[in-house]
């Protein structure tokens, strides 16, 4: 299976669009990115929006699918819904598979719309959590603080991977934040939830994507090279705290496991990361998990520039949720970008190269949802 095609709509501060109407720019894009005529399209995916999440935008962009996937997993959604449509086309149920997502989280909260209840479940195993106001960045945070505990991991090493997201939305003129930080203004902001102060957390932007995949068949009658899926995993863990077996372990030890195995290849051989970013410590554990580095070794992975465009291993190089756009659910923003730069089509400020100066071959993303609940890894190359 193929990447036919991928678009951002218009990202960052977005006030008057709607939701629908950025899941429809960018879904234009992406078809205009493919050069296939939307005749094409015979599966959808969507999820967050609307009653019937994938009938309701589906009518909207005017599309009558015969295969279509609501899966919700959080941040993992879209690296998910990737896995399903891969398996899909190989089955020969679907052709053309078009994901999207399209979010205003913070024109909806600039203008004090609500939007959604995110009291994350007074029913159910979650009810035992949330009267003692154990919110989503509280478990993030317990997590974090088990794994400097029992690695000795520092609150140092954790801002490295902010300055770094920083430094690499600098030269993305998409990102929402693009002015360069140091790990002592990461240290000294205010706190949210021990260890992390606000530049330990994703922004809030509005903005949407969308990717085009599509069946072998397609290739030759592509606008551009075309990017291949070459294996994907996905993993759920848990939901409540208290049965999460380790909280340094993330359920991409599995989903990455099964996508490098199903891939052919290994993590050494990868060329860049896009990895799911709503706080420091998620890149830092995912990128253990992933393995890029042993278990425990993560807060001495992401020093001396490592995660840099020119870095040894370039990770969310536009940004991430950090610095770039975080509209809600980011994980189909992760499949942009490394098409993009497996295409070469980052620009020549933010394009990443091999040590030899040949364009990347190989690349993962990587989604977390929930608190480490859900995770989506896909691997993607170039041949």
């Amino acid at each position: 299976m193929a990447v036919a095609g991928v678009a951002l709509s218009d990202c960052g501060r977005v006030d008057e669009a709607t939701p629908y109407a950025l899941h429809a720019q960018a879904a234009r894009r992406a078809l205009a990115d493919s050069g296939l005529d939307r005749s094409v399209i015979d599966g959808f995916a969507s999820a967050g929006l609307g009653t019937l999440a994938p009938v309701e935008v589906a009518e909207y962009l005017g599309l009558r699918p015969t295969w279509v996937d609501s899966t919700s997993v959080g941040g993992a959604t879209w690296e998910v819904m990737a896995a399903h449509a891969a398996d899909a086309i190989a089955a020969g149920h679907a052709d053309a598979v078009l994901l999207v997502y399209g979010s205003t989280a913070r024109a909806d909260l600039k203008a004090r719309r609500r939007t959604a209840n995110l009291s994350f479940g007074a029913r159910g195993p979650l009810q035992f959590e949330v009267p003692y106001g154990h919110t989503l960045i509280a478990k993030y945070a317990m997590a974090a603080r088990r794994h400097m505990h029992q690695y000795g991991t520092t609150a140092e090493q954790l801002a490295q991977v902010a300055v770094q997201a920083r430094a690499n939305a600098a030269a993305n003129p998409d990102a929402l934040y693009r002015d360069p930080i140091t790990v002592d203004d990461v240290l000294a902001g205010p706190m949210i939830a021990d260890p992390f102060t606000k530049l330990h957390c994703c922004i809030r932007s509005d903005g949407g994507c969308a990717v085009l995949l599509v069946a072998e068949d397609h290739v030759p009658d592509l606008a551009k090279p075309p990017v291949w899926v070459l294996g994907s995993g996905t993993a759920v863990s848990h939901t409540t705290m208290s049965d999460w077996d380790d909280f340094t372990v993330s359920p991409a030890a599995v989903s990455g496991r099964l996508a490098f195995e199903r891939a052919g290849v290994r993590p050494c051989e990868i060329d860049l990361a896009q990895i799911y970013d709503a706080f420091t410590y998620m890149t830092l554990v995912t990128l253990e998990d992933l393995g890029f580095c042993a278990k425990g070794e993560g807060g001495a992975f992401v020093e001396k520039g490592r995660l840099l465009r020119d870095g040894a291993l370039p990770v969310n190089t536009d940004g991430g949720g950090l610095a770039a756009c975080h509209p809600g659910m980011r994980g189909l923003f992760l499949l942009v970008e490394a098409v993009r730069q497996l295409r070469g089509e980052a620009g020549p400020d933010r394009q990443v190269h091999r040590p030899d100066g040949t364009l990347p071959q190989l690349a993962v993303a990587s989604g977390t949802g929930g608190w480490f609940c859900s995770s989506g890894t896909v691997v993607l190359g170039r041949d």
